[in-house]
Parts: C-alpha cells; structure tokens; sequence
C-alpha cells in the first residue's frame, strides 16, 4: 500500500472554492471573513499546517476579503509552507490573542491583533466582517475597533454545501482510501481481535493512501454496539458478535469519507434478531437514499423518510443525512419532530450537494445495534453513489 498521487487540478479547485466564499459573502453583505477553523482555512485558500492542533489553539488564521487580498497569518516560523500558492496574495506571521501563547498580556496583545484585522477590513472598502470562531475577548477587541461583526460559519457552510467536479474527485479519492481501509478491517476481523486492533487497520490505510486523520473512533462489538456512540476499546470480539463503526475519516486532499456498516464476526450464522435488525437498517437507508433527489426540500425529505417498526422504535440516529466535504458539513435533515424546530423547511437539495444518508437500529429489548450509512452526491437527474464497499450478505439472505 503506497501513497496515492493525486489528480485533482489544485487550480481549478482553488478557483472554485474562493469564488464560492466570495459569493457568500457578497449575498450575506460582508466585507471579508476572517477564518480560525482550519477545515474553513483549507477550504479558502487550500493551505495546511497541523490541522488537528489547530483545531483547538487559534495560532493561525486568514483573511479573505470580498474585493481584496487574500491575506494567510501562519505560525511563526511557518510561513514557508504556503509560498508558491497563487491564491494566497501575502504571507504573514500570526498574532497570537490566546492565554497559551499571550498569558499575562493577553489584552495588549489581542489589540494589536484587532487593530491589524480592521486594517485589513478597512482596506477592502467597509466594516462588516464575517468571522467563524475565536474567543469572546477577541470579538469584543473587534466590536472596539468598530467592526461589525457577523456569523462566518454560517457562511463558509454555505458556500461548502456546493461541489464542482474537482471537489468529487477528490472525495473519490478520498472514499477509495477510505474503503480500502475498510477491506483491510474486514480482512483482519477474526475472533479475538480487540476493537482498537481491528481500527488501528482503517488508520493505517488511510495514512498510506495519502489520507489525513479520523475524526472519531466508532467502533464497537456485541453489546457495546448498544447504546451508540461508544469507542473502539480493548474488548476482545468474540465469533458472532456484532460489529458495527462509522469511518469518519478524513483522506487525500482533506477530504471526508463517511461510511458505517456493520458485520458478523468469525463463522458463525448470525441470529434472528441480528438478520431482523440488519434487514430494518437497510430498508430504511435504501429507502431514504432514494428521497435524495434534485428539488425535493429537507422537510419533505424528512416526513416521507422511512419509519422505524414500533419495537426498534427507542434508538435513531441523530439526523436523516447530513451534508459533507472536508467534514461533515451542512444542511442536515432532521427527523421529522425536528423539522419545523430547526427552520430548515426551505432548503432545496440542489445539483452539486453531497449528502451522508444515515442508519441507526436496534431491537428496544435487543443488546446489539446496526449502524450503515451511504454517501452520495446530488445530481442533475438524481443521485450518484460515492461509496461502494458492499454489505454483510450473511445478514441480507
């Protein structure tokens, strides 16, 4: 397993994205966003830099105006890493307004990082500035030096939720890593492996292939599966249990794969009960894939979904589906007691939207849960599955 040369054309999909943000803006009223996440980073001007670190410590950010520079703040002693992007107009180093590199002056220091954003704002022709997350003192700093300030995630989501033909083609890519991982687990899966062995195969697969990291570690066996969202732990799976995990993972060019299944382990015949709730799930995902269609509003998505028989009726998923690029992203379709709560009555799925069509099953009184999920891209004509890796056909017949 070597790592996969890429053919996506990083121009194009460079282009792409930063005309995409640029609309956003344009249609929410706002001068420039200023972006810390660093999946929002990525998306804009498809730089890196120690992207889970920079999850949770804000030491880099960039600035893109509407009509104006592309302006990428690295870390110290970092600033290298990006040179040679045309899509980045310049290159400075990061003015730090977190206590871990700023401690006791935090107020001085976060000043003069605000003072050089409305600079950069007052540059571009206005005071409206669109920015993801940072922390309260910082937005306070802003709202000092008279900057409007608006919701960013709001409108890098939107601007995310529309794939060109680059961006599928690198999620491919990322979904072929992402589903030889898969065959790799499967391959491995005998009696008496633990969860986090078998799991430790997807990431390694992954980082193979070109891949980046996994979002989470849902993987689970026999009565573990049940509740969901526990971990991959130090269990030892035993022939006949369950096995079911959702991959979350982030592969080639950053992008995500989203698949779960479930599977029996070893030999043995799967059970009545498994075979019953194997066969729910499916319904239920086939079904719903088949509602992803262009026009079709969430809220209509979601009050003809498929409905779960009454005695697996205490466990479901979070969502429906959920859209997805560099992350699980937006719109999400709600069940439909959500529907009407989360005002998404009006969202259109349109041509160009991946979704995540999600499965969640068990018996109330069963000890064992089966969780699938699809992936797929919006058409002009309907749907195109992106996922392919087959189902447990012992739990099918």
């Amino acid at each position: 397993m070597t790592y996969h040369v890429s053919a996506v054309n990083k121009t194009s999909l460079r282009d792409w994205r930063l005309r995409r943000v640029r609309s956003q803006l344009a249609q929410a009223g706002y001068d420039a966003v200023l972006l810390y996440d660093p999946i929002n980073i990525r998306y804009a001007t498809d730089t890196v830099n120690m992207q889970v670190w920079t999850l949770h410590n804000r030491v880099r950010y960039a600035f893109v105006a509407l009509d104006g520079p592309v302006v990428l703040f690295d870390f110290a002693g970092c600033e290298h890493l990006s040179q040679g992007n045309r899509h980045v107009d310049e290159i400075r180093t990061a003015r730090s307004a977190t206590y871990l590199m700023c401690a006791s002056d935090l107020a001085s220091d976060t000043k003069a990082w605000a003072t050089e954003v409305k600079d950069l704002v007052q540059v571009s022709g206005g005071r409206r500035l669109a920015l993801d997350v940072c922390d309260p003192h910082m937005v306070s700093a802003l709202q000092a030096e008279e900057l409007v300030v608006g919701n960013g995630t709001e409108v890098m989501e939107r601007a995310r939720w529309i794939k060109n033909a680059d961006e599928i083609l690198a999620m491919k890519e990322a979904i072929y890593a992402c589903e030889q991982g898969i065959a790799s687990m499967a391959a491995h899966l005998v009696p008496g492996v633990t969860e986090t062995e078998l799991w430790s195969h997807l990431h390694q697969v992954n980082i193979a292939l070109g891949g980046e990291w996994i979002e989470s570690r849902l993987l689970t066996s026999g009565a573990r599966t049940k509740p969901w969202f526990q971990e991959a732990s130090s269990h030892a799976i035993a022939r006949g249990e369950l096995v079911s995990f959702d991959t979350d993972l982030i592969g080639p060019n950053g992008y995500c794969a989203d698949i779960s299944r479930s599977w029996i382990c070893g030999d043995a015949d799967p059970t009545a009960d498994q075979r019953y709730i194997y066969r729910v799930a499916y319904e239920q995902l086939q079904n719903n894939i088949e509602l992803m269609r262009p026009g079709m509003t969430l809220a209509e998505i979601s009050k003809k979904a498929f409905r779960l028989p009454s005695e697996c009726s205490a466990t479901h998923y979070a969502m429906l589906a959920h859209g997805v690029g560099l992350c699980d992203e937006a719109p999400l379709i709600p069940h439909p007691w959500n529907v009407r709560e989360t005002g998404r009555d009006d969202i259109v799925v349109e041509p160009g939207m991946v979704f995540c069509v999600e499965s969640l099953v068990a018996r109330d009184d069963g000890t064992e849960c089966v969780k699938l999920e699809e992936q797929l891209l919006i058409t002009e004509s309907g749907y195109e599955l992106l996922s392919s890796y087959p189902f447990e056909a012992r739990l099918l017949s």
